[in-house]
């Protein structure tokens, strides 16, 4: 808790000030960092107004989506291991419930709920987590299709759980995650497939022919 104290009073407002930082963020775990390091984002976020995204839940259940539900998070990110008070927290909350199937995969952990979240009129995102030390790779082809082998995902539940929910968790729904007139010309030209299902099902194959992004042809 020093540690995040000392980030948030010393380091935040050269961070904000300089335009680095979109959301505050922490890793909260029995282990890491505790409920005390969770209450002092959950307070710099309503002092320098940027949203929080909380990681939590992976190994262990502390309380931890229960806190950041009732201060607003825009998103509680892991949630491998839940409780029947975590699950309620999150019922028909406007906080999106990110699953990060990879990381599950990578170490060998329990994969996220996603049909009992769903289940539970909670919005959820697929991620990544895209990091050296617990899911080194990048690929959403991967993360759709683990959604729906080992999380009971449809593709279409996890297809847009990968693009209009994940653009909501980053707070751009309104100009990204979909084709729609006023958004951002971001989208991919898939090779000839015979349906949307096969971006998730055959995962083996890079099925994208061109990648657009503001209307750029990459």
């Amino acid at each position: 808790a020093s540690y995040t104290k000392h980030m948030l009073v010393q380091c935040l407002p050269t961070v904000q000030s300089e335009g680095l930082a979109l959301f505050l963020d922490g890793f909260i775990e029995r282990d890491y960092f505790k409920l005390n390091a969770l209450q002092y984002l959950i307070d710099a976020s309503a002092q320098s107004g940027l949203p929080l995204k909380i990681h939590v839940n992976q190994f262990y259940d502390i309380g931890g989506i229960e806190m950041a539900v009732a201060a607003q998070a825009l998103s509680v990110d892991h949630l491998e291991v839940m409780t029947p008070e975590a699950m309620k927290s999150l019922h028909g909350s406007n906080t999106i419930a990110t699953l990060l199937p990879l990381c599950s995969y990578f170490l060998g952990i329990p994969f996220g709920p996603a049909r009992e979240l769903i289940e539970n009129d909670t919005i959820i995102a697929l991620a990544t987590d895209y990091n050296p030390g617990s899911s080194p790779g990048g690929n959403m082809q991967l993360v759709c299709n683990m959604a729906c082998t080992q999380m009971k995902m449809t593709p279409a539940e996890a297809l847009n759980a990968a693009t209009l929910n994940g653009a909501a968790a980053l707070n751009l729904s309104d100009r990204k995650g979909s084709i729609a007139a006023g958004k951002d010309a971001d989208l991919v030209i898939t090779k000839k497939i015979p349906s949307i299902e096969y971006l998730c099902y055959d995962f083996g194959t890079n099925h994208i022919q061109t990648a657009i992004l503001s209307g750029e042809i990459q």
